[in-house]
């Protein structure tokens, strides 16, 4: 099945949700407007459809295989990975300094999207390089930069990210992996790390492993964890790759979905010590490491937004050729497609406003993102800031649970062929259940939103929000359409029970923390559904406007029937998330350990 992306919609949010020409008035995007947005998208849409989304099934059918020590991914994959590095995707949005285009947030996250609907286990790769050089921009030291940035950026090298252990999940203070400083400035690492995503592979010349440990005498806890630099071969001081270190892929996994993704089982050290160079200070590699994982968990984000339009638009496909019964209405004379009937048209809708809603959300967090790192004003990149951190677990837990759901209807539309791999419509289906889990589990962006992002400050930030979107409620009222005053109407029952579930953590994170949390996940659902629905009830109101004045009408219509029934199918399910929420936390708790 091919696929299309979605540039229209794409740079419909661009333009009137995230506000790129208020990002293109930041010192530095003056040349990032609309019209390089739209030049961008394009030619990024041309590339994946045509270079990159080809490989996706062959991926799964033919999945990355390991052999004495070596991974060799899915045929065509290197050259289409060449191919991405040679026309620069890789330094979209890194800095020009070291050979990236500086581009905005704004533009390089609907070029995520696109990678990652064309082929999510390809596009993970570049996903977790462009970790690696966030972390080295923040924290590396000079000498770092300087050896590693552009290699990263141009993706003649790729990066990985090292947390996890056998014995530690998702709890890092677990972490056994130690380093050895050697009185030169370097370290010995030693350790094993498990679900490492490329961490060894065929594509590119060499690996850059970002890698927690701890120093001798640290602190117990995650106060002792320190970050290092372990590269697959050692860089000379002329910038050639020099002998292999000791650091090896003993495995990889076999799994339910992104199969041509390698997941490594990486060994540090068994061969006298991997040499490693500290990122930073020592005892704060947690903290940095952070910024890798909160650029990834957005990009996780944007990978179930991705997956959710591919599914989508294959079941669109299917269902406008299946001819099956004659349609309820009696429309047609005999058997029609299956587009015809009313239950097929209500789970294609929830899929395409689930998709478009998450969409808007993740734009508009981009643009957050591009006016905290680097707006003038102080209080304006601090407001953004702010912002962006409470949509981050929001764009992570709500984009990926709802590519669950989405991919799980693709099926669904299809019928049993759906159940048949041949069709593809499984694939999807299968691939974006990682997405729940991996970066933090939708349960760890939720504790994330209740702690840090709300009890934290007693609700303020996300009162804050809520205003904002009282305020849209207020427009789409004053419109005085039937379609916007709906929306206004499901967005102030969201709104209102979305601040009841505020007040209940506020209250209870602390003096009841087993109720707070045994509501946490749905309190995120109840979050991102709300912010995805203000996003579409903005939507409506900018759609309105240029439908009056004849633009594109077509497009401005189905963005308003889309926004309507967002509304009245999705965020109608906000005030029974809360009734949940602040409820019913006691019978999560009330049946005895061992009556399970």
């Amino acid at each position: 099945m091919s696929y299309t992306a979605p540039v229209k919609d794409m740079l419909f949010a661009i333009e009137h949700l995230a506000r790129i020409d208020h990002v293109a008035q930041i010192p530095g995007f003056e040349d990032a407007g609309l019209d390089t947005a739209a030049a961008v998208l394009e030619e990024c849409a041309k590339f994946n459809e045509g270079v990159v989304a080809p490989l996706n099934v062959e991926g799964d059918r033919n999945p990355s295989s390991f052999k004495d020590g070596q991974v060799t991914t899915t045929p065509g994959f290197k050259d289409a990975y060449a191919q991405f590095t040679e026309a620069g995707w890789q330094g979209l949005q890194h800095p020009a300094a070291f050979g990236g285009q500086g581009l905005p947030k704004t533009i390089g996250a609907a070029c995520g999207e696109i990678l990652h609907a064309a082929n999510l286990s390809f596009a993970l790769c570049p996903l977790l390089t462009d970790g690696a050089i966030e972390a080295l921009l923040t924290a590396g030291s000079e000498e770092l930069k300087a050896i590693y940035l552009e290699k990263l950026i141009s993706g003649q090298w790729t990066g990985t990210m090292n947390l996890t252990e056998p014995q530690a999940g998702s709890d890092l203070a677990q972490v056994r992996t130690k380093a050895e400083p050697q009185g030169d400035g370097t370290y010995k690492v030693f350790g094993t790390k498990i679900f490492i995503t490329y961490g060894e592979h065929d594509m590119a010349e060499n690996i850059v492993h970002l890698v927690l440990a701890r120093v001798a005498g640290a602190p117990e806890g995650v106060k002792g964890i320190s970050l290092f630099v372990v590269p697959k071969f050692m860089v000379n001081s002329d910038g050639s790759l020099g002998a292999r270190n000791d650091a090896h892929c003993v495995s990889i996994e076999h799994k339910l979905g992104i199969k041509a993704s390698p997941t490594a089982v990486l060994q540090f050290g068994d061969h006298g010590g991997a040499i490693g160079y500290l990122v930073g200070e020592e005892n704060r590699g947690l903290e940095y490491m952070f910024i890798m994982m909160n650029a990834a968990r957005y990009g996780v984000g944007v990978q179930g937004i991705a997956v959710a339009e591919r599914a989508y638009q294959q079941a669109v496909q299917y269902a406008r050729e299946r001819v099956q019964s004659r349609p309820v209405d009696g429309s047609l004379p005999a058997a029609g497609p299956i587009i015809h009937h009313p239950d097929v048209r209500r789970m294609l809708m929830t899929m395409r406003a689930y998709t478009e809603g998450c969409r808007a959300m993740a734009s508009v967090a981009a643009a957050a993102f591009d006016a905290a790192h680097h707006h003038p004003d102080p209080q304006v990149a601090r407001d953004n800031a702010a912002f962006y951190e409470f949509l981050v677990p929001l764009v992570k837990g709500y984009s990926t649970e709802m590519s669950q759901e989405v991919t799980s209807l693709g099926v669904q539309v299809h019928g049993g062929m759906g159940f048949i791999e041949e069709t593809g419509a499984a694939q999807h289906y299968r691939d974006s259940k990682i997405l729940t889990i991996y970066e933090g589990t939708t349960a760890i962006q939720a504790n994330d939103l209740v702690g840090r992002k709300t009890a934290r400050d007693g609700g303020q930030l996300a009162k804050a929000v809520a205003a904002q979107i009282e305020q849209t409620e207020a427009e789409l009222q004053a419109s005085g359409t039937a379609d916007a005053q709906a929306v206004a109407r499901r967005l102030a029952a969201a709104r209102q029970a979305f601040l009841d579930a505020v007040d209940f953590m506020a209250a209870n994170t602390k003096a009841n923390p087993n109720a707070a949390f045994a509501g946490s996940v749905p309190y995120l659902m109840l979050a991102g559904n709300l912010v995805a629905g203000w996003q579409m009830g903005r939507a409506l109101l900018v759609a309105q406007q240029l439908s009056s004045k004849g633009q594109d009408q077509a497009f401005m219509q189905a963005k308003i029937a889309t926004a309507r029934f967002y509304a009245e199918h999705i965020l109608v399910k906000a005030p029974a998330q809360r009734d949940a929420i602040v409820e019913g936390a006691a019978s999560v708790t009330a049946l005895a350990l061992d009556a399970f």
